[in-house]
């Protein structure tokens, strides 16, 4: 009978540690998340900067005004060719960054 309470206790004791590592992985996940999030909320705002550098008097245009031109810009053919070397050139960034981990430079 003393056995059978020891199994009892241990298996208390594996399920408050089940629970302490299921708390831990949502701890986790929610850093990740807001990590994620935070990146996703400094690129905009750098994006955004970025863009009201570019264009005159952005404070005078709506937003609307400015996905339209977005779009427009975007669909052209000058827009299509550059989004094209900048994916090819993304590639190839990513070809030489895989290359030099795997040893084969620096």
């Amino acid at each position: 009978m003393a056995e059978r309470k020891t199994l009892d206790e241990q298996i208390v004791i594996a399920r408050e540690e089940l629970k302490q590592k299921e708390n831990r992985i949502k701890e986790l996940m929610q850093k990740q998340k807001k990590a994620e999030r935070d990146a996703r909320t400094k690129r905009l705002i750098e994006r955004g900067a970025i863009l009201e550098s570019l264009i005159a008097e952005p404070l005078t245009l709506t937003n609307e005004q400015i996905k339209s031109f977005l779009e427009k810009t975007v669909a052209s053919s000058y827009g299509v060719s550059m989004r094209e070397k900048m994916r090819a050139t993304a590639g190839e960034a990513t070809a030489a960054i895989t290359e030099t981990v795997r040893g084969g430079g620096v």
